[in-house]
């Protein structure tokens, strides 16, 4: 009986020793849990905009310097994809349809456009009245809505750009306008007022203009930078200066938050194999992060 049981003993202890440590795999089961993408200080302070091509590439801007465009690899490394040309400053990227990059440029007031396979770069859309483009979104039938604060006055606007790539103003007089994202069946935009810690939904009409307007969430305390939403219309928000991504209903109500290792949340996007793999840009920590969610992006 005794000897039985120090076997028994011995074995546990052997198998115990060899069992690995499996951080991807920890990564994958997990829900809701963040884990580092990348190593810190890899981005500049102004470390923003993710976005996944077609064919699951990860983007991200301002990697090592400002006015730069990284490209993170599937293990984490970042190698530099471009300079964009001038005093150009990247804020925001989304990918069109026909695979173009789109990047929101605060800097010169452009939203510029990449050729990723020759990486050419040429303005897509310049206008005076800009502020500083912010943050972009892009309907399926081309309409790209891009926000526009003035951060020292502390308000904002939004744009629609159509086909013809010339901006119309599409709301003004708002708080300091800064995420926005679109509902999966694209009625309705998502906008956010940082600085005022409000959610805004403004119902769109077949042209995708503005026909009515409503408060969807607010907040008592900390910012808020991009947003984006999953397949069923939850809404996923980034909280600047709590460290957390706070998931909401399509209702209004919030179901989840995820708490992250840095503070300086800007942005979000969906991605992975499964598109179910959100990554964060984190600018205290100048890095991105990841956490595993139940459903896939829009």
């Amino acid at each position: 009986m005794h000897k039985l049981i120090l076997a028994t003993a011995a074995i546990v202890i052997v198998t115990s020793c060899h069992r690995k440590h499996n951080p991807q795999k920890e990564f994958s089961q997990s829900l809701f849990r963040a884990y580092d993408h990348t190593a810190e200080n890899l981005f500049t302070r102004n470390c923003e905009g993710p976005a996944v091509d077609k064919m699951g590439r990860l983007f991200v801007v301002n990697f090592q310097k400002d006015g730069t465009i990284g490209e993170v690899l599937p293990d984490g490394k970042v190698e530099l994809f471009l300079t964009l040309p001038g005093k150009s400053v990247g804020n925001s990227i989304r990918f069109t349809a026909e695979g173009k990059m789109l990047v929101a440029d605060f800097v010169e007031h452009n939203v510029l456009e990449v050729d990723p396979a020759t990486k050419n770069v040429t303005v897509y859309c310049h206008d005076d009245r800009f502020n500083q483009p912010n943050d972009i979104c892009i309907s399926k039938k081309g309409v790209v809505y891009a926000s526009d604060p003035n951060w020292q006055k502390q308000n904002g606007q939004i744009w629609k750009i159509g086909a013809d790539r010339k901006a119309v103003l599409l709301k003004e007089n708002m708080g300091t306008t800064n995420g926005i994202c679109l509902s999966p069946d694209e009625k309705i935009l998502y906008v956010n007022e940082s600085v005022q810690r409000r959610v805004l939904a403004f119902e769109l009409d077949s042209k995708g203009d503005i026909k009515s307007e409503k408060t969807f969430a607010t907040f008592t305390d900390f910012g808020m930078d991009g947003m984006k939403c999953d397949s069923k219309g939850n809404l996923y928000i980034t909280r600047y200066g709590k460290g957390t991504v706070a998931i909401f209903n399509n209702g209004g109500r919030q179901i989840q938050e995820v708490e992250l290792k840095g503070k300086d949340v800007s942005n979000i996007t969906f991605g992975g194999k499964d598109d179910r793999t959100c990554f964060v840009t984190l600018q205290d920590r100048k890095c991105i992060e990841k956490f595993r969610t139940d459903i896939g992006g829009k």
